[in-house]
């Protein structure tokens, strides 16, 4: 019986792997050194076991130490959530990002494909002519000039090109979809994490604070849904759970905590990548919706991790001035041009 084995077996037989062994197991799966059949069964029994702190934390040190980084600034932020909510929403996080970074806050946007909806984060910001592909150098460049950057995980994590078709195979939810949004290339000290799961709130939480992150939400939207989703919602309440330094601090909070009004999920949902990019337009160019509303919620969310505002009615009023000022319009057109400019 070869290692991988070893640990196949041990996670089949209900018993938890320690970090170390997680992490053990992770290179071996991303160096080549395990078979599809072999990744296809640790993956299933992880998940069907249940994935511990110790499993998630040992993984996401595997993918870190085998990802290509960037250089980020001091106070960077990352909005980049789990995705695989099954609700179809409009894009969210994505657009938070924007915001967020045409209010000061350097953000180093990690995202990938639709997994789950029909347009992930780089679809819709490859319908709005950002080149998602262009180099490190260039997103660096782009994220010291314009505080934001978009990090196309496919680039940056090499290590997981051959599972990906195994995760397609098997089609369910697996660990991998955890790992990306704990593995952001700029190496973030700040992170609004939303996943979903309500029960992964306080593990993630843990993982971040594990991983060296200072200052978090990990969060999920529930109230009012059948689902839930990987962001606050404006359908009810969500769950936070807070990691500052070391120090967690988990709590329910709804739109009206910040002032803003709750909506149905149906004023949210979106479409294609051609329709998602659209109202993403309409929505940086000052548009009143519940779409709005969301984007706000979760960028207050963002700038009170930050450190910019002390509470999130302060964020509410310094998103929406940068969207009514004409800040975020500006920001999403200056990393289109960005991502276009050959690196000297």
């Amino acid at each position: 019986m070869n290692e991988i084995q070893t640990y196949i077996k041990k996670i089949v037989t209900k018993h938890h792997l320690s970090e170390g062994e997680a992490a053990r197991a992770f290179q071996i799966i991303m160096s080549g050194g395990a078979t599809p059949a072999q990744i296809a069964s640790f993956i299933t029994a992880l998940t069907m076991k249940g994935e511990t702190i110790d499993e998630i934390t040992g993984a996401a040190r595997s993918l870190r130490a085998r990802s290509a980084t960037i250089m980020a600034p001091t106070g960077t932020i990352d909005t980049c959530g789990t995705g695989g909510d099954q609700a179809g929403t409009l894009n969210i996080s994505t657009a938070v990002a924007i915001v967020v970074a045409a209010c000061g806050v350097p953000v180093a946007k990690h995202g990938n494909k639709a997994v789950s909806s029909r347009s992930g984060s780089a679809d819709v910001l490859k319908e709005l002519g950002i080149n998602i592909e262009a180099s490190p150098a260039i997103m660096q460049d782009c994220l010291n000039t314009h505080h934001l950057c978009f990090l196309y995980a496919p680039q940056f994590h090499q290590a997981l090109r051959h599972i990906g078709p195994i995760r397609l195979e098997l089609g369910f939810r697996t660990i991998f979809n955890l790992l990306g949004p704990l593995c952001s290339p700029a190496n973030t000290s700040y992170h609004v994490l939303g996943v979903y799961d309500i029960n992964l709130v306080d593990p993630i939480a843990h993982v971040l604070d594990r991983l060296g992150c200072k200052r978090a939400w990990v969060v999920h939207g529930y109230g009012g849904l059948e689902y839930g989703l990987d962001e606050l919602t404006i359908t009810g309440k969500s769950r936070v759970c807070e990691v500052d330094n070391g120090q967690f601090r988990t709590f329910d909070i709804s739109p009206e905590d910040a002032g803003l009004p709750s909506s149905p999920l149906d004023s949210i949902l979106g479409g294609s990548a051609h329709d998602n990019a659209k109202a993403m337009l309409a929505l940086l160019k000052g548009a009143s919706s519940p779409y709005r509303d969301i984007v706000l919620f979760n960028s207050a969310a963002a700038l009170l991790v930050a450190g910019k505002v002390g509470d999130l009615t302060e964020g509410v009023v310094l998103a929406q001035d940068a969207i009514i000022t004409g800040k975020a319009l500006y920001t999403l057109q200056s990393l289109i041009s960005c991502t276009h400019e050959a690196h000297s």
